[in-house]
């Protein structure tokens, strides 16, 4: 007994200089890679890292498996394959209303396995409020911060003609539509694991700060060269741009289960 009191004294001191220490935030305590280091046959890890406002409506996540894999994100595994709107609430559960967005140069490359960049944990840093990454196959820094419903993107691009952002609306049934003199990309997503009304829908729309050199959509495996509209299985939207050494492109995406306009 003669020694809680000395313990109480001590803890109590430690705690007090944590609350007065000015730039003190505790949300620099939470580590969103703890617990992704997952493996199925054991059901180790099982989380992903969310960037994301508590109770946000969207979470954003880096994607290192192919859509339609639980296990989203895994701590060993060394290539990104795009930063993923997520509702996923387990991997079990698996997630549902899904689209990505990739930033690649050179050759265009737009399905998931051909275009995924190698990467490091020594150049990612991973907080609730921010994510980034640099994507060495493409020598691209990519970073994001959310909001409750939307998040912006800053990606800073190397000086490359053949510059291009992706906007994967996934499969199970989607939609993009690119509107080039609004900078502008709208569109919706439907891939979900059950339980979903008749008429669900993710609608989505994305707006860039840089006017595009070039717009491409797909369906499926096939790139539609200079077409502004896809409908189908699996779409998506290619956004070209000529860029400048250290060029900054930045992105606000939101969405809405409602309708376009809501988001």
């Amino acid at each position: 007994m003669a020694f809680v009191p000395v313990f109480i004294m001590i803890f109590s001191s430690g705690c007090s200089e944590i609350r007065q220490e000015k730039n003190f935030d505790p949300v620099e305590l939470v580590s969103p890679l703890m617990g992704t280091d997952s493996e199925f046959r054991l059901s180790n890890g099982n989380t992903y890292p969310a960037i994301a406002l508590p109770w946000g409506m969207n979470f954003w996540t880096p994607q290192t498996r192919q859509m339609g894999n639980g296990w989203g994100y895994t701590y060993d595994d060394y290539k990104i394959m795009g930063i993923k709107q997520t509702h996923q609430p387990s991997p079990w559960i698996n997630d549902y209303a899904a689209f990505s967005l990739m930033p690649v140069t050179g050759k265009l490359k737009f399905r998931e396995a051909d275009r995924a960049s190698w990467f490091s944990h020594k150049a990612e840093v991973v907080k609730p409020y921010f994510y980034s990454v640099y994507l060495a196959d493409y020598d691209v820094k990519v970073e994001l911060t959310p909001t409750e419903r939307a998040a912006i993107f800053r990606f800073t691009f190397p000086k490359n003609d053949s510059s291009f952002i992706l906007l994967d609306a996934f499969n199970e049934g989607s939609m993009v539509k690119i509107i080039p003199e609004e900078r502008k990309v709208i569109g919706y997503c439907r891939n979900n694991a059950g339980g979903v009304p008749e008429n669900f829908h993710n609608y989505f729309v994305a707006i860039f700060d840089k006017e595009f050199s070039s717009v491409h959509t797909w369906n499926g495996d096939a790139l539609n060269i200079g077409k502004t509209e896809a409908e189908g299985d699996h779409t998506g939207a290619v956004l070209g741009f000529k860029t400048t050494e250290g060029e900054v492109v930045h992105v606000k995406v939101a969405s809405s289960f409602i309708s376009p306009e809501q988001a």
